[in-house]
């Protein structure tokens, strides 16, 4: 699973910001210099929705696509989260898979143009928030919550209290890495966690646990996508389009309930180093958008940038747009029929529905 946490990625932020300024172009971001070219390296990490890249590259769906367009598309593993996304914001990745929250906080807050070309799923019960001794969210007020601090389970808290009536300042936050926190919850004196799976599979096994918030009450606020440069995008459309048709072709395959869906499942599972019946399980708590036309519908769904809006406020309001930034406004976030948030002449992160549309049409 992957570490989720923004915590590795501020002090990315700051000296891209240091560079920069808030919306500059630092060296090595390839904001305005790409060019053509055929060779391609895209960067993931281990997580349910992602897991899909792995079998693409695996059963050789990645080099169809990729010689259909004449180019060449490297998939590379990178074992830590943040580090793949540090990775992509200093350039040395063309692309690579995460949060929209992390695409915002690490490369466009540093000031790498970064283009959304794929919409991938959503936590739709992946995350939650739970309790030993209560009930509802409101018995969490007065609580400390272990969590790892600046990540999206700490964006989930707020959501949570937030639609409860409450704030972040009615809890204390304590920062517990994702490797302790099931350790920590079974402690004496610890009676509120916030995490993912499958850590929080686990958790909730404990007795005297209860679940009291989870990720499905909030749709699409923590969504995954594919980001790649758009400077190189630009300068290279075959790539989002073998990347469109690798992505859907594979979500086609997991998708069938037969021996080819089910070994392709398996596959993903033994990638992600579990079983196919924790895959699963994984994957009912995980909303693919193994649909281009769904996807594309979503690109261009106003509640996009609702739910954006939420992600940006949250996130500037705890420092991680970088020291540069003096409001949430500060950088532009680009939408389908031109709409934007922030500053439109700063647009760093943009959500382009058109190969998602390609895909959809079948136009690929």
């Amino acid at each position: 699973m992957r570490s989720r946490s923004w915590l590795a990625s501020v002090g990315a932020v700051a000296i891209l910001m240091s560079l920069a300024g808030c919306g500059g172009s630092p060296a090595g971001t390839g904001n305005a210099d790409a060019v053509a070219k055929t060779d391609f390296t895209i960067g993931w990490s281990i997580y349910t929705g992602w897991m899909p890249w792995a079998y693409a590259q695996q059963s050789g769906i990645v080099k169809k696509w990729a010689d259909q367009y004449g180019v060449k598309i490297r998939l590379v593993q990178v074992n830590d989260y943040v580090e793949s996304v540090n990775q992509y914001a200093a350039g040395k990745l063309d692309g690579v898979v995460s949060t929209t929250m992390d695409a915002l906080t690490i490369p466009a807050a540093g000031g790498k143009d970064t283009t959304v070309l794929l919409i991938g799923d959503y936590s739709d019960g992946n995350d939650g928030v739970v309790l030993k001794d209560g009930r509802t969210m409101a018995d969490i007020k007065g609580r400390s919550v272990k969590l790892v601090e600046l990540s999206v389970s700490h964006f989930l808290l707020a959501r949570g209290l937030e639609l409860n009536g409450l704030a972040l300042t009615d809890v204390k936050t304590v920062n517990t890495g994702d490797a302790d926190i099931v350790g920590a919850f079974s402690a004496a004196g610890v009676n509120a966690v916030a995490t993912w799976n499958p850590q929080l599979a686990t958790i909730r096994a404990t007795p005297g646990a209860t679940m009291v918030f989870d990720s499905s009450k909030i749709p699409n606020e923590i969504l995954d996508t594919l980001n790649v440069s758009t400077a190189t995008l630009k300068a290279n459309p075959n790539l989002g389009k073998a990347l469109a048709g690798i992505w859907y072709e594979t979500m086609a395959v997991m998708a069938r309930d037969d021996a080819a869906g089910r070994a392709a499942r398996a596959a993903m599972a033994k990638a992600a180093g579990t079983d196919i019946a924790s895959f699963d399980a994984q994957l009912k708590t995980t909303h693919l958008y193994a649909n281009a036309k769904d996807a594309a519908a979503y690109a261009e769904n106003p509640d996009l940038i609702t739910v954006t809006d939420r992600v940006r406020r949250f996130s500037f309001a705890n420092g991680l747009f970088g020291p540069g930034a003096k409001s949430v406004d500060a950088i532009g976030i680009g939408f389908a029929g031109g709409k934007t948030l922030g500053d439109p002449q700063n647009v760093k992160l943009r959500f382009d529905p058109t190969y998602m549309k390609l895909a959809a049409d079948g136009k690929l």
